[in-house]
Parts: C-alpha cells; sequence; structure tokens
C-alpha cells in the first residue's frame, strides 16, 4: 500500500547459474554438459569443454573446432566461429581460448586426412584424453581391457597384454571398431610393432576397441584333435594322436 521513492536495494548472489553447452563430433563422451562458474579455474573455456567431454578422439580435427553461439533476441540466428589449434600446436604462436556461453554449441570435425605427426601432435596436448582402454583377447599372455595411452598404435595394446603367445598367429590379428552408427568393422593385419602409426599394420587405437589374436594353424589342429579325442584320454593324448597320423610333433625322439 505504500510506494517507495527511489529504494537503494542490496543483491548479494548466492551462487551463479551454471553454463550449459552442447558437445558433439569427435569427441569422447559427446552431449550436454553444465559447468559451474565459480570456480578456482574461473569462468570455463572452450578447451575446458573439450576436456570436459573426454577429450578429442584419434580422427579429431584440431584444425577446425567450431562454436556455435545464438545471437540475443531469440530470432533463433546464430553465429559460428573457427578455431585452428592444430597450426598452433605444430608452428607455434598465440592460442586463442574463449569464454564459453550458456547455450553454446562445440563441433569437432572428423579429420579428412590423418599424418603421424598430427596424430602424434594431437596426442601430445591437452585436447586428447590422457588414456584410452581398449580389450585384447586371444592368443596374448594377458587377455582383457588394457589402458593404453590416447592414440597408441596396436602394437602397444598387444604388448601391454604381454605379447602374443607361441600358440598366437602374427599374421591374423583382427581389429574389431564399432562407428558412431553402431556398425562394427573387422579388419584383418599382420602384428607388425616396427609399422609406423597410421600404417594398415600398426592404426592408432580408439576407445572401445577390440583386438583378436586368433591361433595358428597347428594350434587350432592341436586344439581340435584334443577335443575329439578327450574321451580316450589319458590312453591317447595329442602327441601321439601326430604319430599315428604321422605328423611332425615338434617334439625330440
Amino acid at each position: 500500500e505504500e510506494f517507495l521513492r527511489r529504494p537503494i536495494v542490496y543483491l548479494d548472489l548466492v551462487k551463479s547459474r551454471p553454463v550449459k553447452v552442447t558437445v558433439t563430433g569427435e569427441v569422447e563422451l559427446p552431449g550436454v554438459f553444465s559447468l559451474p562458474t565459480q570456480t578456482a579455474e574461473g569462468w570455463p573455456t572452450l578447451v575446458d569443454v573439450v576436456q570436459k567431454a573426454g577429450g578429442v578422439t584419434a580422427v579429431g580435427d584440431l584444425s577446425r573446432i567450431e562454436v556455435v553461439r545464438p545471437l540475443p533476441g531469440g530470432s533463433g540466428r546464430v553465429r559460428r566461429y573457427q578455431f585452428d589449434y592444430l597450426s598452433v600446436l605444430r608452428n607455434g604462436g598465440h592460442a586463442p581460448n574463449p569464454l564459453i556461453y550458456d547455450g553454446d554449441s562445440i563441433r569437432l570435425h572428423e579429420s579428412d586426412g590423418v599424418e603421424n605427426a598430427d596424430l602424434i601432435t594431437t596426442a601430445a596436448s591437452n585436447f586428447a584424453p590422457t588414456t584410452i582402454r581398449v580389450n585384447v583377447v586371444g592368443e596374448v599372455v594377458k587377455p582383457g581391457v588394457q589402458e593404453v595411452p590416447s592414440n597408441a598404435p596396436l602394437s602397444q595394446a598387444i604388448f601391454a597384454s604381454g605379447g602374443i603367445t607361441r600358440r598366437g598367429s602374427e599374421s591374423t590379428v583382427e581389429l574389431i571398431r564399432v562407428d558412431g552408427d553402431g556398425e562394427p568393422t573387422v579388419s584383418v593385419m599382420s602384428f607388425n610393432p616396427s609399422a609406423v602409426l597410421s600404417s594398415p599394420t600398426n592404426p592408432p587405437l580408439r576407445q572401445g576397441d577390440v583386438i583378436v589374436v586368433n591361433r595358428t594353424t597347428l594350434a587350432r589342429v592341436t586344439d581340435g584333435l584334443t577335443d575329439a579325442f578327450s574321451p580316450l584320454t589319458p590312453i591317447v593324448n595329442a602327441a601321439s594322436i601326430f604319430r599315428i597320423l604321422g605328423l611332425p610333433t615338434g617334439l625330440g625322439n
């Protein structure tokens, strides 16, 4: 019932609303993220958001990071900004790290042509995840999930699992990878630890890859004969079966 003329009002901010951003494309964890603005590091930046999304993938293009920002007024119009961090990492210079605001959308594009130097540069930067997890199964010493550095080659994951056993075939190693559409692809290659990174026989790994080290032909035949004659064990063993068939056993007389 009273009107205050020329009042003085004091407001104390208890807590600021978090910034909501969308990250899509070649990051390990694409999605929508809420980032606090009142932290010791200050207001969130573009690098902070990429790290929050798990870092860039092995095929992410650091030379084309796009920020889409809606213009004020609710008209639906946007402004696009593009940043090239790969050139800065390779050649030096100033690396802009813009602040990210509520409603921004960040897109990391896929690289058109991946080169060894770019893979190494990206993996050594703070845009890439520190480690990735891949599953190595089959004829290795320690099969299971292995944690390897980002963009590590296939050979490094096999070495992390203890290497290929004497029953394993170095010529039929399978790399199983699921793409963004959920379609699995299987690539068969030879194990060649001396091959350069990104070569057909030593490709860089991605999060969730599965590596299968198959058995040699001799190991498959031996296992098959052992299973077939298992009811006769221990009367007949694999070595005696080979002798009956006149096949080499690999054992001395």
